[in-house]
């Protein structure tokens, strides 16, 4: 099979089976570098549901993407055979068991060697996925863009939802904060404690204000760097201003614009990306499918990156 997105030239993109780029449906044990899968879950979330409705619509807009990076000047898809491979099985009733569910799918993604970018879902998803990932590669480095530190103690007596990923992680070792960055955050926090755990771990960020202080150029330009190690990508849609992506869980005005994660994705130097998410797209709170668009484009240069390090770990 030739993993290749259909032709827009060819078969008009209204038109067609919805899949992630247009791409072919295939099985984990295929020939193919790189898996696009749904994680419709919003068990986690704290404010607004409707990321389960993410991955339906994020495969519905992606039929507007392309193949050849501008910026790169890579043609994408002759770089790296990608595949749709459907959704990971969730319980909407339990986060528990979907939980369990996500680990054994990853692990099955990463014991057929298979980088993988999961669309859909809310941020408390992002745990379990590394847990599989740790068990095959030990603690990975991460990237994180959101507009909050998800470092949060239990709420409502729940130790596990869309702002303590993080804390866990790191908890359980699955995060190695020494490889770590976070970028985009903003305020206000329910208290100055909340920063008391980046702080204790020494996690690198990168608030908006840091961002907007210099010329993005300048910015990018002194972007951590990650020359070894496996390394995943968590790609909070709410890391951008709610103009940008008004669909999403708990939006924060005061964002990242599309064009500021655009250059910031472009700039990171990863050698070997493992895997990504794109996670707290809302579909029932979107406006003319603005935050899907915007998880569409994420998507394509979390691809480029890959194709950039393509490399085994």
């Amino acid at each position: 099979m030739e993993y290749k997105p259909l032709s827009g030239r060819d078969f008009p993109r209204f038109s067609g089976i919805k899949t992630f780029f247009r791409l072919p449906i295939a099985n984990i044990n295929e020939d193919f570098d790189v898996a696009l899968f749904g994680l419709p879950f919003d068990g986690g979330v704290s404010y607004r549901p409707g990321a389960r409705f993410a991955p339906t619509s994020v495969r519905d807009y992606s039929s507007l993407g392309r193949s050849f990076s501008w910026s790169r000047g890579v043609s994408l898809f002759d770089t790296l055979r990608c595949a749709d491979i459907g959704d990971c099985p969730t319980v909407p009733i339990s986060r528990e068991q979907t939980y369990a569910k996500i680990e054994n799918f990853v692990t099955q993604l990463t014991a057929a060697k298979k980088k993988f970018i999961s669309v859909g879902g809310d941020h408390s998803t992002t745990l379990p996925i590394l847990r599989a990932l740790k068990n095959t590669y030990g603690p990975v480095g991460l990237i994180h863009f959101d507009a909050h530190l998800d470092t949060y103690p239990a709420a409502w007596g729940e130790e596990f939802h869309h702002g303590s990923f993080l804390r866990h992680a790191v908890e359980e070792g699955l995060v190695d904060p020494t490889r770590s960055v976070q970028l985009g955050l903003r305020g206000p926090l329910a208290g100055g404690d909340d920063l008391d755990f980046v702080r204790k771990h020494k996690i690198p960020r990168f608030t908006v204000d840091d961002i907007r202080s210099k010329p993005l150029a300048e910015v990018c330009k002194n972007l951590p760097k990650f020359p070894q190690g496996p390394m995943y990508l968590s790609y909070d849609i709410d890391c951008l201003d709610p103009v940008y992506a008004p669909g999403t869980g708990t939006p924060v005005p005061g964002g990242l614009t599309t064009y500021e994660t655009q250059h910031l994705l472009r700039a990171l130097d990863v050698k070997t990306l493992v895997g990504a998410d794109i996670v707290e797209i809302s579909p029932p709170f979107d406006l003319a499918g603005l935050t899907a668009l915007a998880g569409v484009d994420a998507a394509f240069e979390i691809l480029c990156l890959m194709a950039s390090g393509h490399a085994t770990p």
